[in-house]
């Protein structure tokens, strides 16, 4: 049964358009998903295609104005400056930080100047550090200063985790181990922290796992192809409706002041760790702490 909820999905590329079907698919408790597109013209040929084409009741797909965008209650922001093309080395999800923090911020603001209240869900790359921006530029006033009248930390969550926990996954099923002990932290890209398991942590294991999972990115564009279906679905689509349904999820969430990723679950005050990292295996938990570091490191460069 829905509850009444209204999504703004904006960025309609190769992730947002496969997360919208996903989401009207699979979206039982959404009653409206609001599309926008800064680049897309074809945008109407989402609501005609997705429109009534399933017998059963699903979200109504709708285009969202411009100056509407905040009128609703979870925003998706999943437009990019553009992705690598294929063949491109380095860490994918970083060479977009910059052009897709200069397209994130003026959202940013319009979510401090129309008070939103909802869900901030940050999914185009980098997830972490972008999230961080958000945080900052609504919170900044015309001159510059920080002033804390824009989104609470507890309203921004990022969605790029999932899609490497259900790699670390796969790869753990091929060796004969077991995939639901397989837990994920941090970036999805460099600095990954896989874990073959919390209670029985295998560090020569977990780094090997690691390793798999970071190269299954790079090996799907060896083929030839842009690995958007899997990012669009387990980091956004299966890990947001887990997160509204009150299920464990994969998202990055605030920690000792930046975004960090984990398997998580919505409480009272927002998302929570699932795991406490000062209880884990010692060397797993050096290995959270030197992830942490890193992104502490970069928190700057998300300032305005």
């Amino acid at each position: 049964m829905k509850n009444g909820l209204r999504l703004t999905l904006v960025g309609l590329g190769d992730v947002g358009g496969t997360l919208l079907t996903a989401l009207k698919l699979l979206g039982d408790e959404i009653d409206e998903i609001g599309i926008y597109d800064p680049y897309d013209p074809l945008i109407d040929r989402y609501c005609m295609e997705l429109g009534q084409v399933l017998e059963r009741p699903t979200p109504t797909v709708v285009r969202r104005a411009k100056e509407a965008l905040f009128d609703c209650d979870v925003f998706l922001f999943a437009a990019s400056k553009g992705v690598p093309p294929v063949g491109a080395g380095g860490d994918v999800r970083m060479l977009q930080f910059a052009g897709n923090r200069d397209l994130l911020l003026p959202y940013a603001k319009q979510a401090r100047a129309s008070g939103f209240s909802g869900l901030f869900c940050q999914i185009s790359d980098p997830v972490d550090l972008l999230c961080q921006c958000v945080y900052w530029q609504s919170n900044t006033d015309e001159n510059g200063a920080f002033d804390g009248r824009g989104l609470r930390e507890s309203q921004i969550v990022g969605f790029g985790l999932g899609v490497m926990a259900a790699r670390a996954q796969y790869y753990a099923r091929l060796q004969g181990l077991d995939p639901a002990k397989i837990a994920a932290f941090g970036p999805h890209g460099a600095g990954l922290v896989i874990a073959n398991d919390l209670e029985h942590y295998d560090d020569a294991l977990s780094l090997a796992l690691t390793k798999q999972t970071v190269e299954a990115n790079q090996a799907v564009r060896a083929l030839g192809f842009k690995p958007y279906i899997a990012p669009a679905l387990s980091s956004a689509c299966i890990s947001l409706l887990h997160l509204l349904r009150g299920k464990p999820f994969y998202g990055a969430i605030p920690t000792d002041g930046i975004w960090f990723g984990c398997q998580a679950h919505r409480t009272g005050r927002g998302a929570v760790p699932l795991h406490d990292i000062s209880a884990l295996p010692p060397q797993l938990r050096g290995r959270i702490e030197r992830a942490i570091c890193t992104l502490k490191e970069m928190e700057p460069q998300c300032r305005p």
